[in-house]
């Protein structure tokens, strides 16, 4: 046994997070910088489950892809005028890569409009 007490967590960790300074935080973030920030996790989520990563079979999962693929296409589009075009052209760029993979990879491949994202940005030809 023991003499020691047991430790008591210190005020500030008993409180829980800081939720005003997270607020002032995430305020000062421009909404670009928001947008592109989310792109970008869509993008590398939907090209992991394309297998596009190392070891990239062991993770592939097309029908998350498609998931993944439409909402960005989604976003890149209804973004596409507030963030300009020196943001939107890499993000769309990306989708398009990724629309492509995954009619490169799908066994079966979608109708020309009909691919994941295709409804927002029309159909994709290599």
């Amino acid at each position: 046994m023991s003499d020691q007490t047991p430790q008591q967590p210190d005020a500030a960790n008993a409180a829980g997070p800081d939720f005003d300074a997270m607020t002032r935080d995430i305020a000062e973030v421009p909404a670009v910088e928001v947008i592109t920030t989310v792109a970008v996790h869509l993008m590398s989520s939907a090209a992991v489950n394309l297998g596009l990563a190392e070891e990239g079979e062991a993770h592939k999962d097309l029908d998350e892809a498609r998931k993944l693929i439409q909402a960005l296409a989604g976003l890149v589009t209804a973004s596409a005028t507030e963030i300009g075009s020196y943001h939107a052209a890499p993000l769309r760029d990306g989708l398009k890569s990724l629309q492509l993979a995954f009619r490169e990879a799908s066994l079966v491949p979608d109708e020309p409009g009909q691919g994941p994202g295709e409804k927002f940005t029309g159909p994709v030809h290599g």
